[in-house]
C-alpha cells in the first residue's frame, strides 16, 4: 500500500474505533472483530482495509440492533468466561472474553489480547476465569452499596474442564506455579462463597463471541442469548 493508502486506512480505522466504542456501548457482537483490527491502527494493510469495511458495512446493515432490558424479578448474576487459545499469529498470545448478566440482563463484558503468553490452554482458560472473577468481585461490592446484592454466590461458568478442575483442586501442581498469583485470587473467592463454578458446552458458551469468529448461526444464536435484539426486526 502507498502511503496516502495507510494514511487514508488509519483516518478510516481510527472513526470505526469510535463509532465501535459507541456501538459496544449498546450490544457487543462487534467487540472482538474491533479488539482484533485494532492491533494494527499504526501498520495497516489492504487486508486491514477489507476487514474494516466489513466492519463498517455490519454497523450500517444493523442499526436497530442493541441490548433489550426485560423486567424482571430475578436478579441472579451469572458470568461466562473463554479463551481463544495463541490466536495472535504474530505473539501466539490468547484472548481473553467475559460476560456478566443479571438475571436475563447482559451488564458487563469484554474482549482483549491476553498480556502473557499461555503456555496450555487450560492456562489461557484459568487466567480467563481470574479477570472475569476480579470484574465479579467490583460488580458485587456496587451493587452491595447499591443495597441490590444478598451475597449469593454468582455462578461463574466455563467450557474447560481442565481449568475448572484446577479452580476447585487445593494441591499445588508444578505446572500451575507459573500462574500462582491468579490460582490463589480464584480459589479464595470460592471458598469465600462469591464464585460457584460450573461446566457449561462450547456451544452454550455465552463468552465465546468475545474470542472468535463464528458461524453466522451460532453467532445469532448467542447473541439472542446476551439479549440483544433488533428494533427493525418484526416479532415472529
Amino acid at each position: 500500500m502507498s502511503s496516502s493508502q495507510q494514511q487514508f486506512l488509519m483516518k478510516m480505522l481510527e472513526k470505526i474505533m469510535k463509532i465501535s466504542c459507541w456501538k459496544m456501548q449498546q450490544y457487543p457482537d462487534i467487540m472482538f472483530a474491533v479488539q482484533n483490527l485494532s492491533q494494527f491502527m499504526h501498520q495497516p494493510k489492504e487486508s486491514h482495509m477489507k476487514a474494516a469495511l466489513r466492519i463498517v458495512r455490519y454497523i450500517k446493515n444493523n442499526t436497530g440492533q442493541g441490548l433489550f432490558y426485560e423486567a424482571s424479578a430475578v436478579q441472579q448474576i451469572s458470568a461466562y468466561c473463554d479463551s481463544d487459545w495463541a490466536s495472535c499469529p504474530v505473539s501466539r498470545k490468547s484472548v481473553t472474553g467475559y460476560c456478566i448478566k443479571i438475571g436475563n440482563s447482559l451488564v458487563s463484558w469484554k474482549s482483549k489480547k491476553q498480556n502473557t503468553i499461555a503456555r496450555s490452554s487450560a492456562e489461557a482458560e484459568y487466567r480467563s476465569m481470574a479477570v472475569v472473577v476480579s470484574e465479579v468481585v467490583w460488580l458485587t461490592g456496587f451493587l452491595k452499596e447499591l443495597g441490590m446484592y444478598d451475597g449469593e454466590s454468582v455462578k461463574l461458568y466455563c467450557d474447560s474442564k481442565a481449568a475448572l478442575q484446577i479452580a476447585m483442586n487445593p494441591v499445588f501442581h508444578e505446572r500451575t506455579k507459573h500462574i500462582e498469583i491468579d490460582l490463589h485470587f480464584v480459589r479464595e473467592k470460592i471458598q469465600m462463597g462469591l464464585i460457584q463454578t460450573q461446566h457449561v458446552s462450547s456451544a452454550e458458551q455465552l463468552a465465546d463471541i468475545m474470542t472468535k469468529a463464528l458461524g453466522v448461526q451460532q453467532h445469532d444464536y448467542l447473541m439472542s442469548k446476551l439479549g440483544v435484539k433488533d428494533i427493525f426486526q418484526l416479532p415472529t
